[in-house]
């Protein structure tokens, strides 16, 4: 089968936030499961959600999919694959490659996160590819064709083995947040002792640097808050003003836990032979109480698994779909109910080590792109 992709491939870096590895997964899946991927390489699609005007969006939309439909007619592809936010679509351009007997399908990884419904341009797709459990009653509310699937993840073969334990350390890699802070304090500040190690983006900076826009406006900026008003009400308001006041600081004790930024063979080597690795799926909203946050499960809850990890991630709905949370991942609920499974692992190699080698056979069995793209095919009806 041939699948042409619209996975946010570009040439260029910009100012987003990281993109490219999705490229790099779903080529290799694509690859592993036995189909061809293609794409028209005149197309920049990560351009399309960098900050631009209405003119310059418009302009790009125009570019992009001209260039997809003419594309398509002279190479003809069995499926069309595409990660897209939704100003990134072109309703009239997707119905025009439907008409040519592609069908279309849509990945979205956050619609937890940035929607209280589907956008509205996602209706256009045959299907959309939806992998947060708790985003299923949005769909089924909104009527919009869609699949519950894995985040869509890709591992090297040479990763795919059984690691033991390199060290001793409960290791924790990610960008910084308001909540993560928040857990990790709690974490560290009643057991100092854990052997937390923590990297990822801007844990060793404390300073918040506000990035002045020369362009926002007087006016702008009574749009974005009228936008803002209208999408998460007065409450969530009155959250980013608290949020803004407030904002978590490392205490003393974690810094000494965070460590400087790492390579990617670092990376693979840390989550696959920590003693324990961490997964956090909690995340910062105006939508709910600082102190009570939404979850949902991240990409880091299919890649460690298969790593090899001895994984320890925070619950959310679903995550008991994905593993049996005994015999294959771990989890916890509550800053305490962290600390507690830590100690209760530490103490348990045997138990360490079947969370290694069954999340790890479930991950790469359950939860790959080849099966992911069987799954779609067969709903379909592209199957022979």
């Amino acid at each position: 089968m041939k699948i042409f992709i619209s996975f946010l491939q570009s040439n260029h870096k910009h100012p987003i936030p990281a993109y490219d590895f999705w490229e790099y997964y779903i080529k290799n899946g694509i690859v592993e499961a036995g189909h061809e991927w293609v794409e028209c390489p005149d197309i920049d699609w990560a351009a399309g959600l960098v900050p631009q005007s209405k003119n310059e969006l418009a302009m790009w939309k125009q570019d992009a999919w001209t260039k997809t439909v003419a594309w398509l007619k002279g190479n003809p592809a069995d499926l069309f694959l595409s990660y897209l936010y939704p100003k990134q679509i072109d309703v009239t351009a997707i119905k025009q490659i439907q008409k040519m007997g592609i069908p279309c399908v849509n990945f979205f990884c956050d619609n937890i996160r940035e929607f209280n419904k589907p956008p509205i341009q996602f209706k256009a797709f045959d299907l959309n590819w939806v992998p947060e459990y708790k985003a299923i009653k949005l769909y089924k509310q909104a009527g919009y064709p869609h699949i519950y699937l894995p985040m869509p993840m890709w591992i090297e073969p040479a990763y795919r083995v059984h690691k033991e334990e390199a060290n001793n350390q409960v290791t924790f890699i990610g960008s910084r947040d308001i909540q993560r802070v928040r857990l990790f304090n709690e974490l560290v500040n009643n057991n100092p002792e854990i052997q937390l190690a923590i990297y990822g983006n801007g844990w060793l900076n404390n300073t918040s640097h506000k990035v002045i826009n020369a362009n926002y406006t007087l006016a702008k900026k009574i749009l974005f808050n009228i936008s803002f008003l209208t999408g998460n009400g007065i409450k969530g308001y009155a959250r980013k003003m608290t949020q803004l006041k407030n904002q978590a600081i490392v205490i003393d004790t974690l810094k000494l836990k965070l460590h400087e930024l790492i390579s990617d063979d670092e990376y693979v080597a840390l989550t696959s032979a920590s003693m324990i690795t961490l997964g956090v799926n909690r995340y910062p909203s105006y939508k709910f109480p600082l102190a009570k946050p939404d979850t949902y499960s991240r990409l880091r809850d299919i890649e460690a698994p298969m790593l090899g990890a001895c994984y320890l991630t925070e619950w959310t709905e679903g995550i008991e779909d994905l593993y049996d949370t005994q015999n294959e991942i771990a989890v916890y609920r509550t800053g305490q109910e962290l600390a507690d499974q830590i100690n209760s692992l530490q103490n348990d190699p045997e138990r360490r080590r079947a969370l290694r080698r069954n999340g790890q056979e479930k991950a790469l069995r359950m939860h790959s792109i080849p099966r992911s793209l069987n799954s779609i095919t067969k709903a379909l009806g592209l199957q022979n």
